[in-house]
């Protein structure tokens, strides 16, 4: 889908390509930016909090990285925020559009995922030998993925956040594919070492209940209910 003029803008704050790419298919233009936070330092017990948590903290980070932005632009003194500080008061202080009625609302997409396996949560893997691990123990069984939006419109200062939940379940999987899978590298880099769509990968993904979508990072649905209702406040 070729993306479309529309009467507001959206920054993604993700580094994600899966999530560019599906947002850009689901036809919208944007630019992007990325926040770093400490993931380790939010915990939760349960994998849709957690998630939930993370995507509010990076749209945090962003949104005082606006600030700074802005006051440098103006050349004006700098804001001390507060670890404490959330988008939420942040945002009084973020003229986008000066706060203009009459200006397109801009959203502020943010995202995050982890993998549940047997009950325990999975993040990124830490090295080769724990992305073998995961990897090796979805082979014949099955994992979940559960992933969040969490969208910030930074004209009203209207934020929510929900989740979404995919089951997966796999044929055994050899061992050469998750060598293969390792020595490429990408695995790495993902929540669980998971990557349902990566071609070597594909053969031996049995069953998935849900959306492929939200597997990669960014749930459509999910991000698409959240936009009409930022948009509505």
């Amino acid at each position: 889908m070729e993306p479309s003029t529309t009467p507001f803008k959206i920054i993604l704050g993700s580094s994600s390509v899966a999530r560019r790419k599906i947002l850009a298919e689901m036809g919208y233009e944007f630019t992007v930016l990325t926040a770093d936070i400490d993931e380790k330092g939010i915990r939760k017990e349960k994998p849709e909090e957690l998630v939930v948590a993370l995507a509010e903290a990076k749209a945090d980070a962003i949104v005082s990285k606006l600030l700074t932005a802005n006051n440098q632009e103006k050349g004006a003194e700098p804001t001390i925020l507060l670890a404490a500080d959330t988008a939420e008061a942040i945002l009084q202080k973020l003229p986008i559009g000066d706060h203009n009625m009459e200006a397109d609302p801009t959203l502020l997409f943010t995202a995050d995922q982890v993998v549940v396996y047997e009950g325990v949560i999975r993040e990124k893997p830490s090295s080769k030998e724990e992305a073998w691990e995961f990897i090796k123990g979805y082979s014949g069984g099955q994992a979940a993925t559960v992933s969040s939006v969490f969208v910030t419109n930074l004209k009203t200062g209207f934020r929510k956040g929900e989740w979404d939940r995919v089951e997966i379940y796999f044929h055994e999987i050899p061992d050469e594919v998750i060598e293969k899978l390792i020595e490429e590298g990408t695995v790495l880099y993902v929540a669980g070492g998971l990557i349902i769509e990566h071609p070597l990968i594909v053969p031996y993904v049995k069953q998935v209940v849900g959306t492929t979508d939200s597997v990669m990072g960014l749930p459509k649905s999910v991000t698409e209910k959240l936009l009409k209702e930022a948009l509505q406040q």
